[in-house]
């Protein structure tokens, strides 16, 4: 047969994709599986039972990483990966991470029902924990196993209940024994939802990411003074959450100081003691800075920094300022990216370059091997919400793209520059 006629099983993917969302359903339609809940355990365990059953060698590391592996005519050279994640955000939508590790899978499955063997070995992949929202930071997982995060760090961060994540993965019984720690890697695709409203806007069926912005993550705490919001006058009070509040402003404000071509977001906060009739004595939040220019994103948190200090000051508070994560932007692989855009071309699928707003694994594996990723459109642009949608035969032209790409990395026998 002649591989560039091999397709997935449409009906196949779409059964799987439905299975794999009963896990952690909600009523909006969407899932709530957070990494290393319960939800997760058992997705953990649909996906694993699925790649034994094509017979693929399946591997569990220190990180709780998923690695399903189906050995080529030479498992010596460098190996071909594609993946994403099965954990989501709270009360989130179907199709983030889940439909780029289902893909995978089937491109695995079609290799295997057509008894078609590659060069080099391939894997389907599950990344631990790439969200973040519970143990941060995001992309956790396979940044331990790039190398760019330290394991016991990764270990240490503890969510809102002081679980660390070490415990979290001995309790699912997803704490492997294999090392967090890479191999060489020939390729590595990524398939996932754009999550952004560029491709449908368009009209056109697979983006082409050219990279992915950067992502820095700050941790800010200020520190006041609690009183009775009562006897207590204005001109004496030192209001976390008033400080809190200028701060926010501040935050919004920044990409236009820097020149814009960047995003600046306060997505969680802390109040405390959070009681309507105390001053508020202690605030925490979130800053996440995301840009193309790592220079640029620099800068604007140095802008921050800056306006904080001032800000604490007036208002007779203190701050603390920590630095949570910062992922460098990630340009891709030309070869990966080539590879992709013949594919679509050749399947009629029409395409179009892009870049991703959006972190995703592949920042992380882009550092140590050559990478690339395929997008097809979000309704709306809607993601990281139970209203999350992306048309089935998007979905299904993605994950053809897939397949066709990773045939064309998994025949070389050479290597890319």
């Amino acid at each position: 047969m002649d591989i560039k006629e091999l397709r997935i099983n449409s009906n196949r993917f779409k059964q799987s994709h439905d299975e794999i969302c009963k896990i952690g359903a909600t009523a909006g339609g969407g899932v709530n599986r957070v990494a290393l809940t319960d939800e997760d355990r058992q997705a953990r365990d649909l996906f694993v039972k699925w790649l034994k059953e094509i017979q693929c060698n399946v591997s569990i590391d220190e990180m709780g990483n998923i690695f399903g592996e189906r050995t080529g005519k030479h498992p010596e050279l460098p190996s071909v990966m594609s993946g994403s994640h099965l954990d989501s955000q709270p009360n989130a939508g179907r199709f983030d991470g889940t439909l780029g590790v289902l893909a995978a899978l089937e491109v695995l499955r079609t290799l295997h029902e057509n008894d078609i063997k590659t060069e080099r070995t391939l894997f389907a992949t599950n990344w631990t924990n790439e969200e973040g929202c519970r143990f941060p930071p995001v992309m956790v997982s396979s940044g331990v196993w790039a190398g760019a995060i330290a394991l016991e760090k990764a270990y240490q961060s503890m969510d809102n209940g002081g679980v660390t994540q070490l415990e979290a993965l001995e309790q699912i019984g997803y704490k492997g024994t294999t090392p967090a720690k890479n191999w060489p890697l020939h390729a590595y695709y990524e398939y996932h939802i754009e999550q952004g409203p560029i491709l449908e806007k368009a009209g056109i069926t697979i983006g082409i990411p050219k990279g992915i912005v950067c992502l820095h993550w700050y941790d800010i705490t200020i520190e006041g003074q609690g009183d009775h919001v009562g006897p207590t006058p204005m001109e004496v009070r030192r209001d976390a959450l008033c400080c809190a509040a200028e701060m926010i402003l501040k935050v919004k404000g920044v990409p236009d100081r820097v020149g814009g071509g960047m995003v600046a977001t306060v997505g969680e906060i802390h109040n405390s003691p959070n009681s309507r009739n105390i001053i508020p004595e202690k605030v925490h939040f979130t800053i996440d800075i995301r840009s193309w220019d790592d220079d640029q994103a620099l800068k604007a948190w140095t802008i921050l920094e800056q306006d904080f200090n001032e800000i604490a000051e007036c208002n007779g508070t203190t701050v603390q300022m920590a630095v949570t994560s910062q992922v460098v932007h990630a340009p891709f692989n030309k070869e990966l990216v080539l590879h992709i855009t013949e594919s679509a071309e050749a399947l009629g699928y029409s395409n179009q370059d892009i870049v991703s707003g959006a972190v995703h694994d592949a920042s992380y594996i882009n550092q140590i091997a050559p990478a690339a990723m395929i997008f097809v459109p979000s309704i709306g642009g809607r993601s990281h919400v139970e209203v999350e949608h992306t048309d089935w035969d998007d979905c299904v032209a993605g994950a053809n793209v897939l397949l066709q790409s990773m045939l064309k990395s998994a025949n070389e026998i050479w290597f890319y520059s």
